[in-house]
């Protein structure tokens, strides 16, 4: 049997070789915490869960959902957006449900891309993104991400030879696997740069609610981030006023391109609202762009079960209050994480957002990030994701999760510490 060539890029994955290395673990007795998988551990909140449980005692919610039976949700969505952000949403051409924000990374090159054109990338980032490229039988040309530059791409550096085959650029901030945020100025710039190259672009934007607002711990501040050396810059936080209720710690995408010229952005509940398991997200932003992801999806999939999208209506619509306290819990779980790390001498920069730890590998796992979380999980029990599993260059770093209560993530760095 002959399968597409599409497929090849897919085949090697680092973490199907970290799920066989957390096994090993686990035949071997060890106890696992796994901080590899970026899943809330959180749950839902009641209102949203009470949406969805009447929702399966009505049987007009039992059959195919339609675009038009959306329209409730998109709404919804709209409205989030403008008093979130301050954006003007049309509900009717400017929104899309998903299946999760990954549903549309993986779907719109499909829709934007030919066989051989360039998608600019973040690197490291999102695996999926990458995926949808090689489905569509693109090419992938990767902004490499580093420290001295806040984590941010240098858009001038983009080759003028790949620019005029490049049709699409993918941003992600708040930023997973480095926990970076992009300023409302370097998104100005992504604008600009898009619309004078023809390129659309593309926000994906779960973090959008986990971002910590709060003082800097001025002895975590000060210390000598020296983990091979690296210097580290401390971020400016930033608020960006919106509506008359709302202000966001971080900026959408559409506030640089008001106008929706060439954006479209992303939103998955999974992170803000701990709905990961009932895969619900939406598409927002160009009404070409939407138009075509939604002749994709059509050919795809109809939409999720309506209850589900009843329960994401509840949680957009409702009491907010779980938002901020799931952002307190993962405060708390990364300054236990920071310090009990500082104390073993393992100094990494303190995240201002996401769920994740950035941190880069002491000698003599500096460029084998793979060999560090294989034998670290093997040894200890404690699973973390290889920077080399984001790409070429988060080689040098570990992402560890947190998705585990303090007490268990100090007890990670202690097993760690053996293990060093």
């Amino acid at each position: 049997m002959q399968f597409a060539q599409r497929l090849q890029p897919l085949q090697s994955n680092v973490f199907a070789d970290m799920d066989r290395a957390k096994s090993l673990a686990l035949s071997a007795g060890k106890e696992l915490i796994d901080l590899s998988l970026g899943s809330s551990d959180l749950p839902a909140e009641a209102h949203v869960i009470e949406a969805i449980a009447q929702s399966l005692y009505d049987p007009s919610t039992h059959g195919y959902l339609l675009f038009n039976g959306t329209r409730g949700f998109r709404q919804a969505a709209a409205n989030w957006y403008e008093q979130k952000f301050g954006i003007k949403v049309d509900p009717e051409t400017e929104v899309l449900p998903l299946i999760g924000s990954q549903e549309g990374t993986a779907h719109l090159p499909l829709a934007l891309l030919n066989p051989g054109d360039f998608a600019l990338l973040l690197d490291p980032g999102y695996p999926s993104h990458m995926g949808g490229v090689y489905l569509a039988s693109g090419q992938i040309y990767p902004m490499p991400l580093k420290a001295e530059n806040d984590f941010l791409p240098v858009l001038s550096d983009i080759p003028a030879n790949v620019l005029a085959q490049s049709r699409m650029m993918v941003l992600s901030y708040p930023h997973n696997p480095t926990a970076a945020i992009a300023p409302l100025s370097f998104f100005k710039e992504a604008v600009a740069f898009c619309q004078q190259h023809n390129i659309a672009l593309v926000h994906d934007f779960p973090y959008v609610d986990l971002v910590f607002e709060e003082t800097e711990d001025k002895s975590i501040q000060n210390s000598k981030y020296s983990s091979g050396e690296a210097s580290y810059k401390i971020q400016n936080e930033r608020t960006f006023e919106t509506g008359d209720s709302e202000k966001a710690l971080v900026p959408s995408i559409l506030q640089a391109d008001p106008d929706k010229s060439v954006s479209i952005e992303f939103f998955t509940l999974s992170k803000s609202y701990n709905m990961g398991g009932f895969r619900i997200g939406y598409a927002i932003g160009n009404a070409q762009l939407i138009q075509a992801l939604r002749q994709v999806k059509a050919a795809v999939d109809f939409n999720q079960y309506r209850g589900i999208l009843n329960g994401a209506i509840a949680a957009l619509t409702g009491p907010q209050a779980g938002v901020q306290t799931a952002v307190n819990r993962f405060r708390q779980r990364r300054d236990a994480f920071i310090n009990a790390l500082h104390r073993i001498g393992w100094y990494v920069p303190t995240p201002k957002a996401t769920m994740y730890i950035w941190a880069q590998l002491p000698s003599p796992w500096s460029q084998n990030s793979v060999k560090f979380c294989t034998q670290l999980v093997q040894q200890t029990g404690v699973a973390a994701s290889p920077g080399a599993g984001f790409g070429k260059s988060g080689e040098g770093y570990v992402r560890f999760a947190l998705v585990h209560e303090p007490a268990v993530l100090e007890t990670a760095v202690e097993r760690i510490a053996k293990f060093l």
